[in-house]
């Protein structure tokens, strides 16, 4: 028999949360990042619920050509940009945008003679992660306006390092750095991303590049994606395989971490970190059994763990057990597990089976 780990991906929600986003800017067109397996939801299955956004974003050209092969005809953008020459090539049989972020590329576009490519210039205002330094931008924008392979229509973007933080100065410090050194001529930009569009309305220009809000994902700390109207987009559960009854002063699971503080029943899920759960979540995060919520004991292995049962008196072999969705947020687990919500649905394995709802 299968396991009955899985994680269910609910396409309404998608929908309702790029609704959300449309809604904070009307006026804006709406890039949906799809990277990273659309945030471990599934590449594909993402595409076609959001399949109403303007345009898609990818970190990797594979992703683009798995998009295409689906029969998507949206504009797709290579948000981390071209790294060879051969990969030219690709951009026009595939009709990808590219991000432009380092002089590098712009010495292959240079050196490249064929049909013209689309392009978004990419400025470090702030971040120091990719991008041109704001002294080098202009130079960059009318070296690409110069060459006849480069569609004129270039969009000039950054990318924020703190819009997650309200109370920061960076974001309105890499806004003011942005618009003063921003060509007179261009006419297309993107700065927001998922924070950025629910807490910095300043930043909406003509693109919004929504990436985790998307999946109900929290765009701040300390809050949770319902905090901000977004529904989660994946409910991650397992079922009761076992239930013991342990004497007090026993130690449950490897190392023997806990120990039975009385006489208690345990149940045994099977789940584990070979399916993408945390090992190293603090002792008591909760999952949800049958509802109610349970505290998770001894340490995850990596393809079980054990639950405190002394609340559920009636709990069984075959009970759904819910490791984060509708009533636990997967914010509140990040959180448990000192990461963030992103990293635990980028994380789950190819043994969990993926459902639609």
């Amino acid at each position: 028999m299968a396991r009955a780990t899985t994680a269910r991906i609910h396409i309404d929600a998608l929908r309702h949360n790029l609704a959300r986003i449309r809604s904070a800017a009307p006026g804006s067109k709406v890039m949906a990042v799809v990277k990273a397996d659309g945030y471990g939801h599934g590449l594909e299955r993402v595409a076609q619920a959001l399949a109403g956004a303007d345009a898609f974003g990818v970190a990797a050209l594979s992703d683009a050509q798995r998009l295409r092969a689906a029969g998507f005809s949206q504009s797709i953008v290579l948000l981390s940009g071209f790294d060879e020459v051969a990969d030219l090539t690709q951009l026009r049989d595939l009709s990808v945008v590219t991000v432009v972020h380092h002089p590098f590329q712009l010495e292959m576009l240079a050196a490249d003679s064929g049909s013209p490519i689309s392009v978004w210039l990419k400025m470090d205002s702030g971040m120091h992660r990719l991008g041109f330094p704001p002294e080098q931008f202009h130079e960059a924008y009318r070296r690409l306006k110069e060459m006849p392979n480069v569609d004129d229509d270039i969009v000039c973007m950054s990318h924020f390092a703190s819009s997650d933080e309200p109370d920061n100065p960076q974001t309105a410090s890499q806004l003011a750095c942005f618009d003063a050194l921003l060509p007179p001529d261009a006419q297309v930009c993107s700065l927001a991303n998922s924070a950025a569009v629910l807490a910095w309305p300043a930043s909406h220009r003509q693109w919004l590049r929504a990436g985790g809000a998307l999946y109900g994902l929290s765009v701040a700390s300390g809050r949770t994606g319902s905090d901000f109207g977004l529904k989660p987009a994946m409910t991650l559960s397992t079922r009761l395989i076992s239930t013991q009854q342990v004497r007090a002063g026993e130690r449950v699971g490897y190392a023997g971490t806990y120990v039975c503080p009385e006489d208690m029943r345990i149940g045994v899920a099977a789940i584990g970190y070979g399916d993408g759960y945390p090992r190293n979540i603090r002792p008591g995060t909760p999952a949800l059994l049958n509802g109610q919520r349970v505290p998770i004991i001894g340490r995850v292995s990596m393809d079980l763990m054990t639950v405190d049962l002394r609340s559920q008196t009636q709990a069984a072999v075959g009970d759904e057990l819910t490791l984060w969705g509708e009533g636990l947020p997967v914010e509140e687990i990040a959180e448990a597990a000192g990461t963030i919500s992103y990293e635990l649905t980028c994380s789950i394995t190819r043994r969990v089976r993926f459902r639609e709802d």
